[in-house]
C-alpha cells in the first residue's frame, strides 16, 4: 500500500488549514520574537518527541545562538539531528548538543549548571497518553514525570532564573476525566506557585495529528506490518499538525504574561471523529476496506492479506477507563481573554497557591506511594483532594488491552 502525503492529508482533511493557524500572529509579532530569541540560549526537555522538536524548529527560526536538547529518547535524538541537518535552509546554531538522560538525574544538573546560563527553557517530557492509566505503578511513574520532577526542576530554575520558562499541559486538563490529564492539571497548579518569581506560561492545545505514538501515527506501523486498523468510533477530538503545535508552544512561551494558559482559538465544529479521519484515510489512499466485528475477525483477515483486497478495519464503542468523548480548553470559572491574539486564546485566573501548600501536596501524594499497600484507587482519591474538578471514569479497562 503506498502511504500518502501525511502533511498534505493533515491539511485536506484533518485540520482542513492550507496554512498554519498560528501564521499571522507569528507574522504579527515577528519583531518581538526576534529581539526575544535571537542570540539567546535555549534548553529544550523533551526535545526529540512531536511537540518539542517542532518546538524547536519553530524557534530557529529566529537564530538563537545556543540549543541545548535532553530526551531519554536515545533515537529519538538522532533522528532530530539528522532531521535538523538534512532540511534545506534549516539554521542550527554553532554551539548545538543533544544529551539523552531525564531532567530528574544527578547529571541533567550538572550539565544544566555547565552550560547555562539559559535564557529559554521549555520542558516538554511528560507522560502524555491515557494509555499509561493502567495501575497504580504507572500511575506513580506519570505523576512522578509530569509532577514531582517538575517542581524538583523549578527549585532548580528558582536559583537560576531564565527570561522565559515553558512547560507544555494538554486539553484534557480541562475538567479532567484521566489521571494523565488529573497530572497535568496538578502539573499546571505547580508551575502556576511558581509564577511570581519565575517567567512562567503553558498551553492546552489539542491532539497533535500523526504524532509520535498517537493513534494515526499508528497506522503507518500497522501498514507496515500488514496489520488491521482499530478505532474508536465515538470519539473526536480537536487537531493541529505537528508544526502548528511547536508554533502555539513558541508564542505562548515569548509572548504570554507569567501564569497564563494558552490554547488555540478552535470552534466545536472543527472536532473530529477518529472514524471520519480513519475512513478519509483510506479514501486518499486509494484503498478500500473491509469492516470488522471483533479483534479476531480483524486479525484473521490480515493474515489473509493480499495487496488487491480491502484492509481489515475494527471500529468499537470506547470502554475503557479515563476516556473522555470529547475535548475542551477551559472551564465556566476560567477568565478569558480572546482579543490578544488571532489564533489564541488566553486563560487569565489561574489559581496559584501558595509554593507552602504545592509541598505539602506533593508529600501527601508521596506518602501515599510510599504506603506498605497502595492502589490505583487511593491515588485517584488523594488526587481528587486537590483537584476538586477531577472527575475520574473508571471502567476497569485499559488501552493495553485494545489493538
Amino acid at each position: 500500500m503506498n502511504i500518502i502525503d501525511i502533511p498534505m492529508f493533515i491539511k485536506e482533511y484533518i485540520t482542513k488549514r492550507p496554512t498554519s493557524l498560528f501564521a499571522p500572529d507569528i507574522e504579527k509579532y515577528k519583531l518581538q520574537l526576534t529581539e526575544k530569541i535571537k542570540g539567546k540560549n535555549v534548553l529544550v526537555i523533551g526535545g526529540a518527541g512531536t511537540i518539542g522538536s517542532s518546538y524547536i524548529k519553530a524557534i530557529l527560526e529566529f537564530k538563537p545562538s545556543k540549543l541545548v536538547v535532553v530526551d531519554t529518547n536515545e533515537n529519538g535524538l538522532t533522528e532530530l539531528t539528522r532531521d535538523l541537518r538534512s532540511a534545506p535552509n534549516q539554521y542550527v546554531p554553532q554551539d548545538y548538543i543533544t544529551y539523552p538522560m531525564s531532567f530528574g538525574d544527578p547529571v541533567f544538573e550538572k550539565m544544566f549548571l555547565t552550560h547555562g546560563p539559559f535564557h529559554i527553557v521549555a520542558n516538554f517530557a511528560a507522560h502524555k497518553h491515557v494509555r499509561s492509566e493502567k495501575d497504580q505503578f504507572s500511575i506513580e511513574a506519570m505523576i512522578e514525570n509530569n509532577v514531582f520532577k517538575a517542581k524538583a526542576f523549578l527549585d532548580l530554575l528558582l536559583k537560576h532564573k531564565p527570561e522565559h520558562f515553558f512547560c507544555v499541559s494538554t486539553d484534557k486538563a480541562a475538567n479532567p476525566v484521566n489521571v494523565m490529564g488529573a497530572s497535568k492539571k496538578l502539573m499546571e497548579e505547580v508551575i502556576m506557585a511558581y509564577s511570581s518569581e519565575i517567567q512562567i506560561t503553558t498551553a492546552r492545545f489539542a491532539n497533535v495529528a500523526f504524532s509520535n505514538g498517537s493513534l494515526l501515527a499508528g497506522y503507518i506501523e500497522r501498514l507496515f506490518k500488514n496489520q488491521p486498523i482499530s478505532c474508536p468510533s465515538d470519539v473526536k477530538r480537536f487537531f493541529v499538525s505537528p508544526e502548528e503545535s511547536g508554533q502555539i508552544c513558541m508564542l505562548a512561551c515569548m509572548l504570554g504574561e507569567s501564569g497564563e494558559i494558552f490554547f488555540p482559538k478552535l470552534e466545536e465544529e472543527e472536532q473530529a471523529f477518529f472514524k471520519t479521519i480513519t475512513l478519509d484515510f483510506f479514501k486518499a489512499s486509494n484503498r478500500d476496506i473491509q469492516l470488522c466485528n471483533s479483534d479476531d475477525e480483524a486479525r484473521t483477515l490480515a493474515h489473509q492479506l493480499e495487496e488487491s483486497k480491502p484492509y481489515p478495519v475494527y471500529f468499537f464503542d470506547s470502554d475503557t477507563s479515563g476516556e473522555k468523548l470529547y475535548e475542551e480548553f477551559y472551564t465556566e470559572i476560567d477568565e478569558i481573554e480572546m482579543e490578544q491574539f488571532e489564533s489564541l486564546g488566553v486563560i487569565k485566573n489561574a489559581r496559584k497557591l501558595p509554593i507552602s501548600q504545592i509541598e505539602d501536596c506533593v508529600a501527601d501524594l508521596k506518602n501515599t506511594m510510599n504506603l506498605g499497600k497502595y492502589d490505583k484507587q487511593s491515588i485517584v482519591d488523594s488526587l481528587k483532594k486537590y483537584l476538586p474538578d477531577f472527575q475520574h471514569i473508571e471502567t476497569g479497562k485499559s488501552l493495553d488491552q485494545k489493538m
